[in-house]
C-alpha cells in the first residue's frame, strides 16, 4: 500500500497513513494518529489497523496491513499534550513509502526541524489528495474535540492552504515541504476549512525511536 491513502483502527472512521518509518531493530511501521490507530486511547497493543479504513470499505481482519506497536495517549481536562501520534508493526511487502502517482512521491529521510512562518508546504491524504499551502504560525496553543472531551495541545504548528489545505479524513497525513525534497515538517492531526494543525514531526519520531524511511 501507498502513503497517504485511507486506514484506520477498526473502530474508526477512515483517516490517513502519514509515512513508512523504520526503528532501530529495523522493524517496518506505519504512522498515524492515536486517534486513528489506538481510538482515542481505547485500542489495545496488537489491534489490527487497516487499508482502507471502514468508512472506504476495508474489512478486518482481510484488509490488516498490521498491528498497533504503540501510541502516546491523549490526556484530557487540561493537561498538556504535544502529538497525536501512534505507529502500527507493518511490513515492505505491505507497506511502501510512497504516495500515488499524483502526490509528491517519497518524503526525505531527513526532517525539516527549523520551521518558518510563511514556509510553503505540501501533503497527500486520504480526502483531499494534494494539497499545497504554508506556515502561518507555530509554538501555538489549541484546545482540540475529541469524542472523550477537550485536550489542549501546546507547540503546535498551524498551516493555511491555497484554498483548502486538509479536511475530515486526511488525519494522520505527513506534511512537508514544497522545495528541498519533501522534508517532514508536521504530522497532520486536526484542522477546518480555515487552518490545519500539525504536531511538528521532531517529537512525534523521537516518542517512537524511529526515522522516516524516505528518499
Amino acid at each position: 500500500m501507498p502513503i497517504g491513502v485511507s486506514t484506520g483502527h477498526p473502530n474508526i472512521t477512515a483517516s490517513t497513513i502519514g509515512a513508512r518509518v523504520i526503528d532501530g531493530e529495523g522493524n517496518i511501521d506505519a504512522l498515524s494518529n492515536n486517534h486513528v490507530y489506538a481510538d482515542e486511547n481505547q485500542a489495545a497493543i496488537g489491534d489490527n489497523v487497516r487499508q482502507q479504513g471502514i468508512f472506504d470499505g476495508g474489512v478486518d481482519p482481510d484488509d490488516s496491513i498490521g498491528t498497533l506497536a504503540e501510541f502516546e495517549p491523549i490526556m484530557f481536562a487540561g493537561t498538556a499534550n504535544t502529538i497525536d501520534a501512534a505507529i502500527a508493526l507493518s511490513s515492505s511487502s505491505d507497506l511502501g513509502n510512497t504516495t500515488l502517482s499524483d502526490g509528491y512521491g517519497t518524503p526525505n529521510s531527513t526532517i525539516n526541524s527549523s520551521v518558518r512562518v510563511n514556509e510553503k508546504v505540501k501533503k497527500y491524504g486520504r480526502t483531499t489528495d494534494e494539497t499545497k499551502g504554508f506556515v502561518w504560525a507555530f509554538n501555538a496553543s489549541v484546545n482540540v474535540g475529541y469524542s472523550k472531551g477537550m485536550a489542549l495541545f501546546v507547540n503546535q504548528i498551524i498551516f493555511r492552504g491555497n484554498g483548502t489545505f486538509s479536511a475530515g479524513g486526511d488525519s494522520g497525513s505527513l506534511i512537508v515541504t514544497q522545495k528541498g525534497g519533501s522534508k517532514p515538517v508536521a504530522l497532520l492531526f486536526n484542522g477546518s476549512s480555515q487552518c490545519t494543525i500539525g504536531n511538528p514531526i521532531e517529537p512525534v519520531l523521537q516518542r517512537f525511536g524511529v526515522t522516516i524511511d524516505g528518499q
